[in-house]
């Protein structure tokens, strides 16, 4: 089973960028779709982004489209999550998990690591 780590989190002001990455311990599967979520205590995991790894087709949640881009690189069996414009409520810890296919629930998704913190401040 492909197991997924995450990394890249940190403080930033609001208005900043960072830049998050997800390695997967194995090659996955051209069907397997990565996906980040977040989470703030107290509510369920948050649909971000999506990605393919197949063919590289890319979705978004509303809240962070036009701010964040997700990517891929085959070779470095990683996924990255490139996060501009933050904003406060975007803080939260930040996974990766896969799935078989494009879901926005994360019941749906296996593979979580140990997640990485994002926090904005205003």
């Amino acid at each position: 089973q492909v197991q997924l780590a995450e990394s890249g989190g940190g403080l930033v002001q609001a208005g900043g960028s960072l830049t998050l990455a997800c390695e997967a311990s194995g090659r996955p599967y051209s069907s397997t779709v990565i996906a980040w979520f977040r989470h703030v205590p107290g509510k369920e995991r948050e649909y971000v982004a999506a990605i393919r790894w197949s063919n590289g087709y890319t979705y978004y949640a509303d809240s962070v489209k036009g701010r964040f881009i997700i990517s891929k690189d085959g070779a470095k069996r990683t996924v990255y999550l490139q996060m501009d414009s933050l904003k406060p409520e975007d803080t939260g810890l930040y996974y990766c998990a896969r799935a078989g296919g494009l879901y926005t629930s994360s019941y749906r998704y296996t593979g979580w690591g140990q997640g990485t913190q994002v926090t904005v401040s205003s």
